[in-house]
């Protein structure tokens, strides 16, 4: 008697398990997601869970890990991010990511994500509003301190730094449980 009620109260325990884990995923796949990288960015995910899955921002995601910025990212924010792809930091001179992430100038590489890095969640609508509000531009303080400034080009979002580079938003409205990214493809710098 006693196997036949282990035996039932395994099978439930098994059943309940599986019967979770197929709840979230429904949950998942019902969410309204978006490609990036090749991969579903899940609303209901934080800024770095969804990002370590897309394979256009695996620098992106080490650079993170090296200035130790991935608990302030996985917090309740929220925070828009304009996340550079690896094409955006491939552009950057031969040497400098390799360079930044050394542990000596973790300072410098620190300022640098934080210039992509809003207070705020900021949809595309409201980055565009900013802009028709600023009669063609918005100036938006950054969470390192430093301003980038927001502008049209036919109905393309721009983002422009303290050094005059321009990044254009390749994909907006990344929604996360924590924020919303904006894919861009240039490193944006504040001044040194």
């Amino acid at each position: 008697m006693k196997k036949s009620n282990v035996f039932t109260t395994t099978v439930f325990a098994i059943t309940l398990f599986i019967g979770q884990g197929l709840t979230a995923q429904n949950k998942m796949m019902k969410e309204d997601t978006k490609m990036v990288g090749g991969a579903a960015m899940y609303p209901s995910k934080n800024i770095v869970e969804n990002a370590v899955n897309s394979k256009d921002h695996t620098t992106l995601v080490a650079a993170v890990k090296a200035a130790e910025l991935v608990e302030v990212l996985m917090s309740d924010g929220p925070f828009t991010v304009f996340a550079p792809t690896n094409v955006a930091f491939d552009k950057l001179p031969t040497g400098t990511i390799d360079n930044l992430i050394k542990p000596e100038n973790k300072k410098m590489l620190q300022t640098i994500l934080t210039y992509h890095v809003v207070s705020g969640k900021w949809n595309a609508k409201d980055v565009v509003k900013m802009i028709k509000d600023g009669n063609g531009k918005a100036e938006i303080k950054t969470v390192s301190g430093g301003t980038i400034t927001a502008w049209l080009k036919a109905k393309d979002v721009y983002i422009t730094d303290e050094n005059g580079n321009s990044a254009k938003v390749t994909i907006a409205d990344v929604n996360q449980s924590n924020g919303v990214i904006h894919v861009i493809d240039t490193v944006l710098l504040p001044k040194s």
